[in-house]
């Protein structure tokens, strides 16, 4: 590996920003955005678009609808053992990256509890990934298991084939997609039996291009792998990658020639989804998130609520209300960036209108758990 520069916490974060397409909207196609972002976290059945409706030029929600429905992107349980939309492309190279963290994960706790091993997952596997040639919805799945193991074991079986099996979910309508209620099907390259070392080292590369610069925590963090397979990975890749100098003395590490652009760049206002990939793809958030600001917008249980970004950091919350958007910002805002937010507010609640206007309404009870801040009503 080459060290030959170093970088700023405020360079850090446009660096940030640009290989995330949060620096101005890009004009690509939902299946090349993707490409380039890696994973969008869809928890949420809307983030995903609202992800790339802050970040692309004339985004049209419909062409998602058909990347999903014809599995150009698949959503599955992936990075971080949570719910992700990744190209199909990308998608061995993640799983199989990730397969010993969702195996020990998976296999252990509820499925270990019902008396169940991982021979028997193997076992299991095959002949349940054969049923799921065909969308199930959790209960044929769930169904299919009972027979096999008995209903006393159902539920713990389920729990482990849902991540260690290769399944992804099959759109089921609503507004975005997917509805709560999944339901599945067999990925579209069934179960993969190459060296999940060789698909790290892949990934790695992959999320440098998407996220970098970035230390060996940060990448371990992202894939919920452990650091010693991180750094061997890092070892490996050698001379492919640069050594950069990052803020507080940390070690980080990029593809070369990956964009960098100067600490000056303007980042406009942007209302991010709950849950966007930016907000947790790092062991250290500060790079996006304000530490005074990280528990306001992560909540005990994890949910990460939709937030404002103004000059590239987290600056508050927002969501819909009668009558527009609300924001609140956790600090005071220039008139300037309040118009700013404004105008996209009118953009956003557009972009509503066309499917659900009441997005993430289901988390409103965390709004009167936040401090007082300077919150504004902004119109359509």
């Amino acid at each position: 590996m080459t060290s030959t520069s170093t970088i700023t916490a405020r360079e850090l974060n446009r660096a940030t920003l640009a290989r995330q397409l949060l620096l101005r909207r890009e004009p690509l196609g939902v299946a090349d955005a993707v490409r380039r972002l890696l994973a969008l976290q869809a928890q949420q059945p809307a983030s995903p678009y609202l992800a790339l409706w802050n970040r692309l030029d004339g985004f049209d929600p419909a062409e998602l609808d058909a990347a999903f429905a014809d599995r150009t992107l698949v959503k599955a349980t992936l990075l971080r053992i949570t719910l992700h939309t990744v190209h199909r492309d990308d998608y061995r190279t993640v799983r199989e990256a990730m397969q010993p963290t969702l195996y020990a994960s998976r296999l252990g706790y509820r499925f270990a509890a019902a008396g169940l091993t991982p021979a028997d997952a193997a076992e299991l596997e095959p002949g349940f990934l054969e049923f799921a040639a065909q969308p199930r919805s959790n209960s044929d799945l769930a169904g299919w298991l009972a027979e096999r193991v008995g209903a006393e074991k159902k539920d713990g079986a389920w729990w482990g084939l849902r991540s260690y099996a290769p399944l992804v979910h099959v759109p089921t309508g609503g507004p975005w997609s997917f509805e709560y209620s999944p339901s599945y099907v067999a990925a579209p390259e069934g179960r993969f039996i190459d060296d999940p070392e060789v698909a790290l080292r892949t990934l790695v590369l992959r999320y440098l291009e998407g996220f970098g610069p970035a230390s060996a925590a940060d990448i371990a963090q992202f894939a919920m792998v452990q650091r010693a397979r991180v750094r061997a990975a890092l070892k490996e890749l050698g001379e492919t990658l640069e050594v950069i100098a990052g803020p507080e003395g940390r070690t980080l590490y990029d593809v070369q020639g990956g964009p960098r652009p100067p600490a000056d760049t303007p980042a406009p206002p942007r209302f991010l989804p709950m849950w966007d990939s930016v907000l947790l793809a790092y062991d250290d958030r500060s790079r996006v998130i304000p530490p005074e600001f990280r528990k306001l917008v992560t909540r005990v249980n994890g949910d990460v609520l939709p937030t404002l970004l103004v000059d590239g950091y987290v600056a508050g919350v927002w969501r819909p209300v009668e009558g527009g958007i609300e924001a609140t910002a956790f600090h005071d805002l220039p008139d300037a960036v309040w118009d700013g937010l404004a105008e996209e507010a009118r953009a956003l609640l557009a972009f509503l209108a066309d499917r659900d206007l009441s997005v993430y309404s289901r988390y409103a009870h965390w709004w009167t758990k936040l401090p007082a801040g300077q919150a504004r009503v902004l119109p359509g």
